[in-house]
């Protein structure tokens, strides 16, 4: 028996549920989990009414993992990047045990999660924990394009 299998989700049978990693999104499992047999997992993820980011930071050990957000926007933080604003369009892939967070997303936000192997485990990092790259640095609103990578981004 093949390792793969084809498989299908189609938007109309589609269900969003409240369990997963984080109380504030609702997540809609794409199927991917079940036809690799655990080797990936993919799902929809949407912002929850009245539901703010909790902002704590953590990392996934995870071999892969990146997200393109389908409608909305959402500020995140990363250690040794610093403060960076995903919008519609953006697709952004995170460096396995990268330490980050979500500081804030808006009420619309909508984004697709591709992450290798489907089961991975989260680290909470110390409440005292401080990224490398003062936040007071950074401006909120600057174009992701900007930031596509530390290299690019002047340090002075």
């Amino acid at each position: 028996m093949s390792s793969r299998r084809f498989h299908v989700a189609h938007l109309e049978n589609a269900k969003f549920e409240r369990r997963g990693l984080r109380s504030y999104f609702e997540y809609r499992d794409l199927g991917i989990r079940r036809a690799t047999r655990g080797k990936v997992v993919a799902h929809v993820i949407r912002a929850r009414p009245e539901k703010a980011p909790h902002g704590e930071w953590h990392a996934h050990d995870c071999r892969v993992q990146f997200v393109y957000v389908l409608k909305g926007w959402a500020l995140f933080e990363y250690e040794g990047v610093g403060r960076v604003l995903m919008k519609a369009g953006t697709c952004f892939y995170q460096p396995p045990n990268i330490r980050h967070r979500e500081i804030r997303h808006s009420k619309n936000l909508e984004m697709i999660e591709v992450v290798a192997p489907a089961s991975f485990r989260t680290r909470a990092s110390p409440a005292n924990f401080r990224t490398r790259a003062s936040p007071a640095n950074f401006r909120t609103r600057a174009s992701p394009a900007a930031r596509k990578s530390p290299a690019r981004r002047s340090r002075g």
